[in-house]
């Protein structure tokens, strides 16, 4: 209870301030709309069925995108951290890699691809590829030795050693990984249907920009956010706490 009246006044502060700014008028109401100026375009885009079919396939792509990234990721982190060579060779240039922001791929997709909806994937793709890799490559590395021998022993080899054994062992190691990468999906997501007409939230953002609609810009902001703290919420928290209980990890009371 006290800890959701700490919500309440805390966004309920927050909501006072923007109305007293924007009250206020430092800024033209065109620059700084009322929270129920955004209400207002909120209703508008899902009335319209605007904002239900950008996030419709705005989802669909980041999934997609996504779940070819979890898939690639778990199998060459652990190539990378079985393997010697990899782990000398490749290891260090993921790790450079990383570094590189999601909105460089973006080029190279263009020549390879063309202005399609295969580029916007691949940007998606190799915005999170690299953290899943890199987190996988560690949860294997923390991964007692003894789980992989003991599976070895029983007759456990090639996929079904990965599938039953390492990965299930991994878990507890890799779901931040897991949970960065999704940060990483969704706004290299966001980031390239801004550069190209997809019917996306992001396109939706730049089409309030290019409207100079303020309120329509700050609403998808907002269904953004929302939806990634949604995800963030239910899925990945789910998923720690499942495997805080399962692992004896839970923190005590």
């Amino acid at each position: 209870m006290k800890r959701a009246a700490r919500y309440v006044i805390f966004y309920a502060a927050l909501l006072g301030l923007w109305t007293l700014l924007a009250e206020l008028k430092i800024w033209p109401p065109y620059l700084f709309p009322t929270p129920w100026g955004v209400a207002e375009a909120l209703y508008a885009g899902f009335q319209d069925h605007t904002y239900w079919i950008a996030i419709r396939v705005s989802l669909q792509r980041v999934l997609i995108g996504y779940g070819i990234s979890v898939v690639l990721g778990m199998i060459l982190g652990l190539g990378v951290a079985s393997n010697k060579f990899l782990e000398e060779t490749m290891g260090g240039l993921l790790v450079s890699l990383q570094s590189l922001p999601s909105i460089c791929w973006w080029p190279l997709a263009l020549l390879w691809f063309g202005l399609n909806q295969n580029a916007i994937l691949f940007v998606v793709i190799m915005g999170s590829l690299l953290s899943v890799t890199l987190a996988m490559e560690d949860g294997r590395k923390q991964m007692p030795r003894i789980f992989g021998q003991a599976g070895r022993n029983l007759g456990a080899k090639g996929f079904k050693l990965f599938w039953y054994v390492l990965l299930p062992a991994s878990l507890p190691f890799i779901v931040s990984g897991l949970k960065q990468g999704w940060a990483f999906a969704w706004r290299s997501l966001i980031t390239a249907e801004m550069l190209y007409l997809s019917l996306g939230l992001g396109q939706v953002l730049m089409m309030g920009r290019d409207l100079n609609d303020m309120s329509a810009v700050i609403a998808v902001m907002f269904l953004i956010i929302a939806i990634g703290y949604i995800v963030d919420g239910v899925v990945f928290k789910g998923m720690e706490r499942h495997l805080q209980n399962k692992w004896g990890l839970a923190p005590a009371n």
